[in-house]
């Protein structure tokens, strides 16, 4: 199983959402609350190709993207074998 990071805020109901799908599938995964340590945010904007907002997902090395995306990839049953890869 890939390590899964999640950028998040706990003001975020897309973050809640993300984590909500992970969970449901079992995935563990690395959160990394950008409110609390700050000083991640910038890590976070560079390795998402420039996005600021919260979640960001990677699987692995793959930037998944946000919580649409992530679910987008799950109902096209994509999900599944990244995370297995």
């Amino acid at each position: 199983m890939q390590n899964v990071d999640i950028y998040t805020s706990p003001l975020c109901g897309f973050c809640h959402a993300a984590k909500r799908l992970l969970t449901q599938k079992g995935v563990s995964f690395n959160e990394i609350d950008v409110l609390a340590d700050p000083a991640r945010k910038p890590e976070m904007i560079t390795r998402a190709g420039g996005a600021r907002t919260v979640p960001q997902i990677f699987v692995g090395d793959t930037h998944v993207g946000g919580c649409d995306e992530l679910y987008a990839l799950d109902r096209a049953g994509k999900l599944d074998p990244l995370l297995a890869a």
